[in-house]
């Protein structure tokens, strides 16, 4: 039976799922331990992301700081 449910919830619904899991660790980590490092971490996170993406397009991790940084 949970099987089934969590199949048909991944099918069907995973943009739902994965957003309701996304609100609950960032109100988790907000009441733990603050707003302002809440967001450092979503921000640590997203940058992480990121390069990380532009590492599996097969960019190499200097040419992205580079990138990066030149910008700044």
């Amino acid at each position: 039976m949970w099987e089934q449910l969590i199949s048909e919830l991944l099918r069907n619904h995973r943009g739902k799922l994965l957003g309701t899991l996304l609100g609950l660790a960032f109100a988790l980590l907000v009441i733990f331990v603050g707003f302002l490092q809440t967001v450092f971490v979503a921000c640590s996170i997203y940058i992480g992301y990121i390069i990380g993406k532009r590492v599996d397009d097969n960019e190499s991790i200097r040419d992205v700081m580079e990138r990066i940084l030149k910008d700044r």
